[in-house]
């Protein structure tokens, strides 16, 4: 069994159908990339498998919970990095860390190890005693980061991971997320910066107005399109409505 299972997923918002009939697996030690433009049903999927929402059909299971009828069990199995990265401006990065661990039921002894490790590798020793309220965005998305890895889960859910981190921090996050699926860790990530995606994915998923149009490696992909050793942007929009003709008003 796959340790992530989407079986016949369907969410709507009134008349819209936001994901249309989703099925997808994920297996341990896989970076799954979820690609898609703006709307395309990315992050209602995303918001669903954390169990942010609730799906209309279809049933979202992880290490086989379902995360409506199981939600504690399957949520002790995920981490999750939101593209909008949010902590409590009167913590500390240390504090939050804290916090995050006990929620899990970690020994405080781990949650103080693991508070060390995490602050050498993001670099966020030097602020991380400092109140959240000063962070910039880079920062608060390295303070979540490490707290959705500090449990050790089976599975990582990540929306757009890069935003706000400068090249030296995308490189180490890149670098973190191949040692994680080097142990064993299933990585779902939805992102737009397509060139992550295609150097770090061992598998790729295209949704597109709500339904899945390809998933495969990024070799299948091209050859599925008969587009071999053309770049994943290029797969992209070829899949996803083309190229448009650009045209600016008259001088």
């Amino acid at each position: 069994m796959a340790l992530l299972e989407i079986k016949n997923f369907t969410k709507r918002y009134g008349e819209v159908v936001a994901v249309d009939n989703l099925n997808l697996s994920v297996d341990r030690g896989e970076l799954f990339g979820f690609l898609g433009p703006n709307g395309a049903g990315k992050t209602t999927t995303i918001k669903t498998i954390v169990g942010l929402l609730r799906p209309d059909e279809g049933q979202i299971t992880i290490g086989g919970y379902d995360i409506v009828a199981q939600p504690e069990q399957a949520k002790r199995l995920i981490g999750y990095i939101p593209d909008n990265p949010y902590i409590y401006d009167r913590l500390t990065g240390r504090e939050f860390l804290e916090l995050v661990g006990s929620l899990y039921g970690m020994d405080k002894k781990l949650i103080h190890e693991r508070i060390e490790f995490l602050f050498d590798l993001f670099g966020i020793e030097e602020w991380g005693d400092e109140y959240a309220a000063e962070y910039s965005h880079g920062m608060r998305q390295k303070v979540i980061m490490a707290s959705a890895i500090m449990h050790d889960p089976a599975l990582i859910v990540i929306d757009e991971p890069m935003v706000g981190l400068d090249p030296q921090s995308q490189r180490l996050v890149k670098g973190v997320m191949r040692k994680l699926i080097e142990r064993g860790t299933a990585i779902f990530m939805s992102t737009h910066t397509l060139s992550v995606a295609e150097e770090v994915c061992t598998r790729i998923g295209i949704i597109y107005k709500g339904k899945l149009m390809k998933v495969g490696t990024l070799e299948q992909l091209r050859a599925d399109a008969k587009m071999e050793g053309k770049s994943l942007e290029d797969l992209f929009v070829a899949l996803t409505g083309g190229e448009r003709e650009i045209k600016l008003w008259d001088q």
